[in-house]
C-alpha cells in the first residue's frame, strides 16, 4: 500500500528540509514525520543529527530532529528497523513536549586550551546538549543485594524513577564545526525559552 504524505511540508523552513535531505536517510519520511508534528506552528529553531552505529551485525542508522516552536519542543526519531528480515523498513516517531513541561536544559562543552579561549588556538572538541522533560518517567529496577557475595537471600529490588531525557552529543571531528555551532545555537535558544 502506497502512503501519501499528509503533512504540509511548506510549513517547515527550507533550511530544515535541506538539512534533512543532506543526510540522505529516508528524507521524505523524516520530513513528513516532522511536518505532521509541527503542523502550522512557526519553527523558531531546529537541530538535525544523523548517526551511524557499527555493530557485528552491520550498520544501523538513527536520525534525530529537534524543532522549537513558540509552544513546544518537537522531537523526531527515525531508525532502521533491524528486525525486518529484508532490511527494507524504518521506524519514525515524534514526541511533542509542551515547553512548560521541559525540565533541565544543560549544555556542556569540552574545550582544549581553555586558557586561550576566544582565540584560534582554543578549540571546542565536544559538545553535549542534555534535555529532560516531565511527560514520561523511566523506572530502572535491578535485584537488590546486601553486599555479601555468598548471601542467597531475596532482598527484593532496588531502582530509580527518572524523567525522560535525551542527550545530543557532537564534535567537530565527527560532525563538523558548523554542526557543532548549530547545536550550541539551538541549545542556547532552548535554554532561553525554559522557565
Amino acid at each position: 500500500m502506497r502512503h501519501e504524505s499528509l503533512a504540509s511540508q511548506g510549513a517547515l523552513p527550507a533550511s530544515l528540509v535541506r538539512e534533512i535531505n543532506d543526510c540522505g536517510f529516508f528524507p521524505q519520511l523524516v520530513t513528513d514525520s516532522v511536518a505532521l508534528a509541527v503542523g502550522e506552528e512557526v519553527v523558531e529553531a531546529h537541530l538535525v543529527q544523523h548517526e551511524a552505529t557499527f555493530t557485528h551485525e552491520g550498520i544501523t542508522r538513527h536520525m534525530s530532529v529537534l524543532v522549537l516552536t513558540p509552544t513546544r519542543l518537537v522531537v523526531s526519531h527515525t531508525d532502521d528497523h533491524t528486525d525486518d528480515p529484508q532490511g527494507g523498513a524504518a521506524i519514525s516517531s515524534t514526541e511533542s513536549v509542551p515547553l512548560r513541561l521541559l525540565g533541565t536544559v544543560a549544555m556542556s562543552r569540552v574545550v582544549a586550551h581553555p586558557e586561550r579561549f576566544g582565540t584560534k588556538s582554543a578549540e571546542v572538541v565536544e559538545t553535549w546538549l542534555t534535555l529532560s522533560w516531565n511527560t514520561m518517567r523511566k523506572i530502572d529496577l535491578e535485584p537488590a543485594t546486601c553486599g555479601d557475595p555468598n548471601c542467597e537471600a531475596d532482598h527484593g529490588f532496588s531502582g530509580s524513577a527518572v524523567n525522560e531525557d535525551m542527550v545530543v552529543r557532537m564534535s567537530p571531528a565527527a560532525d563538523g564545526p558548523e554542526q557543532v555551532r548549530r547545536l550550541v545555537s539551538f541549545g542556547a535558544a532552548l535554554q532561553q525559552r525554559v522557565h
